[in-house]
């Protein structure tokens, strides 16, 4: 007898087979979970997993705050009481290595999840970029990052109809009915100077672009210090790749692709750079924020290199999950570490798809802007609720 949940985008469908011939192969955009063995993830015994506790605290500390019968996500992820028993006996964060692993090992259980018969999906990274900036604006400081405006209305789909679980708009109410939007170029064109506020002022627009598609970053203030900016909403416009319109028009070609070659574009073409930027009409406001790092879409703060964006309509935030990819500086080297999904992105959208987040400044920066990995995958599901799951043929 064997067990394997399935589902389509945001609908799960929980199917039996008994005794039944083997199906036919799923099509791409079905998430199949079957259970596995930790001795299946490629490289487990070699990571440090005691690294992931503070990511995996973060999200235990939120799990816990919610009501036990909370859903988490699709059905195959439970309500937060299927999560409280491994929450609850976390270690702290300072065990040696092996205490890590033995405690995951007893509470979680390893499961597959691939995109039909495909194992395999795109991971990207993203990371914290430090701008330079001004309260006030004046000289080099020019390109404002606006908060978020009153009149902008943020819907939640997926509390309207489970088969648009994971999907959002953005836009204005007018005359008692939803309207889009302004898009970034009219934003840019003052479009909303009367109703969005700046946060602050920063010296470089090419700079302010990349960090809407980062979502947060730090800014070095001419007054002096520092302030956080996290993300506070989005315009409901959708996400459009500058790099793919750049290898539309033959200026990259597609291998080429990444923040760097996209930058150095920018800065050869100076004169083409903002018609460039206008071609991606989302736009993101900004919050200040404080604590110990960027804020995730989960509400926790993320943690370097052990915290990944992924697509909620498929898998639950708080989820720790084993990584295997290309290592965006040497693909013959690999990726491989425990992880935790605590955030998604307008771009991450797909069953085996995501995005790691590599921590702050330069050299995070050159991990995450290189990294377009081919790789896969596992859930870590607490053992009760990875017990509904079948197991592997």
């Amino acid at each position: 007898m064997r067990w394997q949940v399935r589902y389509l985008a945001a609908l799960a469908v929980l199917a039996l087979q008994a005794c039944a011939p083997a199906p036919p192969p799923a099509p791409d955009g079905v998430a199949l979970l079957n259970r596995v063995f930790f001795a299946d993830l490629p490289g487990w015994s070699e990571d440090s997993q005691a690294e992931a506790l503070a990511a995996l605290d973060r999200s235990c500390a939120r799990l816990l705050a919610l009501p036990a019968d909370r859903p988490l996500g699709p059905p195959a992820f439970g309500t937060a009481a299927d999560w409280h028993g491994a929450c609850r006996d976390r270690p702290p964060r300072d065990v040696p290595d092996h205490v890590a692993r033995a405690y995951v090992e007893r509470h979680f259980t390893p499961v597959a999840i691939t995109d039909g018969t495909r194992a395999e999906g795109l991971f990207t990274g993203y990371y914290e970029p430090l701008l330079r900036g001004s309260r006030k604006p004046g000289g080099a400081f020019r390109t404002p990052l606006l908060a978020r405006p009153d009149d902008l209305v943020a819907v939640d789909l997926g509390r309207f109809r489970e088969t648009w679980r994971g999907e959002r708009i953005a836009g204005r109410v007018v005359d008692g009915a939803l309207q889009p939007y302004e898009t970034r170029a009219q934003i840019e064109a003052g479009a909303l100077a009367s109703r969005a506020v700046p946060l602050v002022y920063v010296d470089d627009p090419v700079d302010a672009f990349f960090l809407h598609i980062q979502g947060s970053g730090r800014v070095r203030l001419a007054e002096g210090g520092e302030m956080r900016v996290g993300y506070a909403a989005q315009n409901g416009q959708p996400y459009v790749p500058v790099g793919r319109v750049l290898v539309d028009r033959g200026a990259l070609s597609r291998e080429a692709v990444s923040m760097q070659s996209i930058r150095a574009w920018m800065a050869a073409n100076a004169d083409g750079a903002a018609a460039l930027m206008a071609t991606n009409p989302s736009y993101v406001f900004f919050r200040e924020v404080s604590g110990d790092g960027p804020l995730g879409s989960e509400g926790v703060a993320l943690t370097a290199a052990r915290s990944l964006a992924v697509d909620r309509g498929h898998i639950a935030l708080g989820t720790p999950v084993w990584l295997d990819a290309a290592d965006p500086l040497d693909p013959a080297r690999r990726v491989r570490r425990l992880m935790v999904a605590q955030d998604t992105g307008g771009a991450i959208r797909g069953v085996v798809r995501g995005d790691v987040f590599w921590g702050t400044g330069t050299e995070a920066g050159e991990r995450a802007g290189r990294m377009r990995s081919s790789g896969r995958f596992w859930l870590l599901l607490p053992t009760s609720l990875a017990a509904r799951i079948g197991a592997r043929d």
